[in-house]
């Protein structure tokens, strides 16, 4: 059976909604919606039987819709400013994340600095939170005994904030440390509201684990060792 050109461009109108389904990325998704819509409307005015106004109308409404989401999240997007700090965290560490994700997740941080010697965490002890040291080195005990040390980048209490359960070594700051600070119910909070902040979160977990296995952030620290 041959397709006629109409036939085609509606072919083309549902593959592109296809394809937009597919998208990760919400602004390409909304963009590939309204060309799929608009190919629709042409379609559905083309047609041998005439103007069928209904479906017309209706894409027409998805597609004002759609571009009114997609200035909204540009509006987010370029109205987002990150201070020095800030901005080397998201293109290193939270490189997965949107930058609207990424302000949500420091709006609930704390910048904190800890003279040498802060306990970070306290082996058999409850862990108030996750860090995330900026800057400086922490030593890792347990029973009595250095394990490893760990430095800039390396996240303190994930394994307590992913599984539970006190810390299962002391963590303290060797020199002078800048660390962010994540309180643990107002992070949980944040990742229930904000599924894909909770994927986003758990691929840093999962690299910071390659990281502490490898070696890569002074060898012999392996996460659940930071509590």
């Amino acid at each position: 059976m041959e397709l006629t050109l109409v036939e085609a461009v509606g072919h083309l109108a549902f593959l592109l909604t296809a394809i937009s389904f597919y998208l990760k990325d919400i602004l390409l998704l909304r963009f590939l919606a309204i060309v799929s819509a608009l190919v629709g409307i042409g379609y559905n005015y083309f047609l041998s039987v005439g103007p069928l106004w209904l479906p017309i109308f209706w894409l027409g409404v998805f597609t004002a819709i759609n571009l009114w989401r997609i200035v909204g999240i540009l509006t987010e997007r370029y109205s987002i400013r990150f201070n020095e700090d800030e901005q080397e965290l998201y293109e290193t560490i939270f490189k997965g994340f949107s930058p609207v994700e990424f302000m949500k997740l420091m709006r609930i941080a704390e910048w904190r600095d800890g003279a040498e010697g802060s306990v970070f965490a306290s082996e058999g002890e409850t862990v108030d939170g996750l860090r995330l040291l900026f800057s400086g080195e922490v030593s890792v005990v347990r029973d009595g005994k250095e394990i490893g040390r760990a430095r800039d980048g390396a996240l303190i209490g994930e394994m307590s904030f992913i599984q539970g359960g006190n810390a299962s070594a002391t963590v303290t700051a060797s020199v002078t440390c800048r660390y962010v600070f994540w309180p643990e119910e107002a992070l949980r909070g944040l990742l229930r509201r904000n599924p894909n902040i909770d994927v986003a979160m758990k691929n840093v977990f999962s690299l910071d684990l390659t990281r502490k296995l490898t070696g890569r952030n002074e060898g012999t620290v392996h996460t659940a060792e930071l509590g």
